[in-house]
């Protein structure tokens, strides 16, 4: 079990070498095997972690410049499990339904390779790991998108590029300066996660500033965050429907994760500094996002903008500073990736059927599709945040945590119950119940869910429907880590006006773990 995290993260790479050696139809086999051993790999992984500690599992450390602080270093806890879990799932989706013929090849190269990056990415406790598997994500999306995509492809996937490598630069610089003060404070070069976030390096809150900004407007864009998310409705339209799923599902995780991994915990005084500004901006995302969506034609589009409405929810329940609003924010993430990716393959079945993405194109779809409007049905409601499916539990704990620092602003971000229920119930109606499908000549011959695509859509109506009714799965794993974030924070806040908000947003309680002293939970105002 020691290496079995670093061969989760090898096998789809090592895959790569490989796929050139079949044919197309031989390349998308081979690709399903892969993905499909990794996700048992990943359950393996799930099934033997242990939720009754604080401490990460499955580490591997190998020292390749120690001078420098560079080195191998690769753990979980239960922030990165289910982030895990979830680029596992969505992989073995994308290889199933790939459609493609001819080019296979490259493609699932893109995917394998981008399974890998990310298993790295949010396994790393080497910032610089970090950093590279953060650049290195961009390649298989921006060749998804440049070779296969449509419109002006090239031209959106230079935006999105110059957009997500420029403002990692900033990230750069904040990571390279925090690693000199190690040097400075600490006689040696260091980019270990556990001693930047350990109380041992000291940065003051006018320097903690400027390094929280040089993290958070990398992160932002990567979310994104309005208004640097110009690039992102452009390309989740123009991108092939796998290529939308990866952005929609993974990559915007990525941003979010780096807020828990490395923002809130290694500079929690600029955290709460920031957290006014960056609340209004995340209420901003859900109202705004949510209203563009409604008047939208394209129906990725409309998926597109409810993308950055609900992971507003999810910047929310992050700035919450408590467990509940983060622990929902958790929970969001594994459902928005489960719920926008399947959004975006049904919005890519029907594509490939009529080659058009616009709703008034459409109409009656349900009198010729029935099992595929039962999907979309199911996953639609699941999105709006219907109870007893997956987008509910995160919503409302994530708002529920944010309750305890402005009941205003909660309010507020608690429309998206009615605007995203507006525009997906409008989508919804347009598409499947209209009064009679518009062009018969078009549609007359159109055919239910073939056998892949019920394989593809079966286990994520599985998932909406099971964590839903059972949420548990997966909260209890994350628990203990969420209490340890919480907990790191006020140890590392140096202004007192900090530590009095965590503890308001969190009752007075604050878990103490091994990270510090022992397992207990205490009321610090005793």
């Amino acid at each position: 079990m020691e290496y079995l995290l670093s061969l989760i993260i090898v096998c789809p790479l090592v895959a790569c070498l490989f796929i050139f050696m079949f044919d197309d139809g031989g390349a998308k086999r081979f690709g399903r095997i892969i993905s499909f051993i990794e996700l048992i790999l990943v359950v393996v992984l799930w099934i033997s972690y242990r939720i009754d500690t604080s401490d990460v599992q499955f580490s591997t450390k190998v020292f390749l410049i120690p001078q420098l602080g560079i080195d191998y270093f690769v753990s979980v806890d239960g922030i990165s499990l289910f982030l895990i879990v979830l680029t596992a799932f969505i992989m073995v989706i994308a290889n199933i339904y790939l459609q493609r013929r001819d080019d296979a090849k490259p493609f699932v190269v893109c995917l394998l390779s981008l399974e890998g990056i990310l298993m790295a990415l949010f396994a790393s406790q080497n910032v610089l790991l970090f950093y590279v598997c953060w650049e290195l994500a961009l390649l298989p999306v921006l060749y998804m998108v440049g070779v296969w995509g449509s419109g002006q492809k090239i031209y959106i996937g230079l935006k999105f590029f110059v957009y997500t490598f420029a403002s990692s630069l900033l990230m750069l610089v904040s990571i390279l300066y925090v690693g000199y003060l190690c040097y400075q404070q600490l006689g040696n070069f260091n980019f270990d996660l556990s001693i930047w976030s350990s109380g041992a390096l000291q940065i003051p809150i006018e320097l903690q500033i400027w390094l929280f900004l040089g993290f958070f407007i990398s992160i932002a864009v990567k979310i994104p965050i309005i208004p640097l998310h110009t690039w992102l409705p452009h390309i989740y339209s123009e991108a092939p429907a796998l290529g939308s799923v990866m952005l929609s599902a993974l990559l915007s995780k990525m941003g979010t994760y780096a807020l828990l991994r490395f923002a809130l915990p290694l500079f929690p005084d600029a955290s709460v500094h920031f957290m006014p500004i960056i609340s209004v901006l995340a209420t901003i995302m859900v109202i705004y996002a949510g209203i563009i969506a409604f008047k939208q034609k394209d129906i990725k589009k409309v998926i597109a903008y409810s993308s950055i409405s609900h992971m507003g929810i999810v910047v929310l329940g992050v700035f919450s500073f408590n467990g509940e609003g983060i622990g929902g924010a958790i929970f969001m993430m594994v459902a928005h990736g489960v719920t926008s990716g399947a959004l975006f393959l049904l919005a890519g079945m029907l594509y490939y059927r009529t080659s058009t993405r616009h709703i008034n194109d459409f109409g009656g779809i349900a009198e010729v599709m029935p099992h595929y409007s039962f999907f979309f049905a199911l996953v639609m409601l699941s999105n709006v945040g219907l109870p007893l499916t997956i987008g509910f539990v995160g919503e409302f704990l994530s708002l529920y945590g944010y309750f305890q620092t402005s009941p205003i602003i909660t309010a507020l971000a608690g429309t998206t119950l009615i605007i995203s229920a507006s525009y997906m119930l409008y989508l919804f109606k347009n598409i499947f119940y209209g009064d009679s499908i518009r062009n018969m000549a078009l549609y007359k011959n159109l055919k239910d869910l073939y056998f892949k695509e019920y394989c593809v859509i079966l286990p994520i109506a599985v998932v909406i429907v099971w964590l839903g009714v059972f949420p548990n799965t997966i909260l209890k794993s994350m628990q203990v880590s969420v209490q340890q974030l919480v907990g790191k924070m006020y140890a590392n806040s140096q202004e007192q006006d900090t530590k009095k908000h965590l503890l308001n947003v969190n009752g007075n309680l604050i878990s103490r773990l091994p990270f510090y002293m022992e397992e207990t939970i205490i009321d610090l105002e005793d």
